[in-house]
């Protein structure tokens, strides 16, 4: 591990000539293939990044196993022919969320998703208390439209990141959220901390993927009915500014997919380590109802769970 760390240039590291010549064909490739594919109307995109996904399923055999023993141990109730099928319309339902993630590099294509009623009273309610809104989402359904369609409906959102390995996806992912005036805030880098103080100060909107597991501080939370290591930063952030907690998503609704939104109460927790894992918990509590609403459009391939049998 502190070999890989000293090769990693988000931490300060340096590539060797052999990781440089792989990371410059890769992003070769991915250059040419935007390039190729960006021109194409939407509908069209969504239906190549289908056949991408259908390609996945079949060619990646390491990442459709994990998926399939996430969803054996979060979904025991189904039986194996079912868990197959859900597994492979992940794999297509994500190709066509990367299609129309391509989509989203063009200014002003696409429309954006509709934020329900609820969820905009909802937020609007929480940013007029003044301490900001902490919002709290998964990679569900096409989740990178959920900023986008936010910031469309005059929701002044922030979105946590973690930069790429490679800068130049970093900066490939900036022209996404700058082209639909999303703001973005890098995890690593210097004086994130403070931006992210500000922003909820200025009544602001933090939005933060709280779904999959990551390298920060985190705890055991249940999530999907197991306990998983889930970041707990947020919610120590919450507890400490006062600001409101909301989770929201992509999820069905009448006409469609919807941006819908939870409150998470928090008036009766204290501000300390007990209060951080009951928050936590809350948040994953909501975050697992929303997944098991639309299970097909989760990440299933993710190791969520550490130590899991057959992973």
């Amino acid at each position: 591990m502190p070999e890989m760390t000293g090769r990693d240039l988000r931490a300060g590291g340096s590539w060797t000539r052999l990781q440089r010549a792989k990371n410059d064909a890769l992003w070769m490739l991915a250059s040419l293939a935007l390039a190729a594919v960006r021109p194409l109307p939407a509908a069209a995109l969504r239906v190549l990044g289908r056949a991408i996904g259908v390609a996945s399923h079949t060619l990646a055999r390491g990442a459709r196993r994990q998926a399939l023993a996430n969803v054996t141990l979060a979904l025991p109730a189904l039986d194996a022919p079912s868990r197959h099928a859900l597994v492979r319309r992940c794999f297509e339902t994500l190709g066509e969320s990367l299609g129309e993630t391509v989509a989203l590099l063009r200014p002003g294509a696409g429309s954006p998703l509709a934020v329900a009623d609820h969820a905009r009273v909802l937020l609007d309610a929480a940013m007029r208390e003044g301490r900001g809104v902490m919002f709290l989402s998964a990679h569900l359904g096409p989740w990178e439209s959920v900023a986008a369609s936010l910031a469309a409906a005059g929701v002044p959102i922030v979105v946590l990141a973690r930069e790429s390995y490679d800068p130049r996806f970093t900066r490939l992912y900036e022209r996404l959220r700058a082209a639909h005036s999303v703001g973005i805030l890098w995890r690593s880098r210097p004086g994130t901390a403070a931006r992210i103080l500000r922003t909820l100060r200025g009544g602001g909107v933090l939005g933060i993927p709280m779904d999959l597991r990551a390298r920060v501080a985190s705890c055991d939370a249940p999530f999907l009915g197991h306990p998983a290591p889930t970041a707990v930063g947020p919610a120590r952030i919450a507890l400490r500014t006062g600001a409101a907690v909301v989770v929201g998503t992509a999820a069905p609704g009448a006409g469609g997919i919807l941006v819908t939104a939870t409150r998470i109460p928090t008036s009766d927790l204290a501000c300390d380590g007990d209060g951080s894992r009951e928050l936590t918990e809350r948040i994953n509590a909501e975050l697992s109802r929303r997944i098991l609403a639309l299970p097909h459009a989760w990440v299933w391939m993710h190791e969520r769970w550490a130590g899991q049998p057959g992973v």
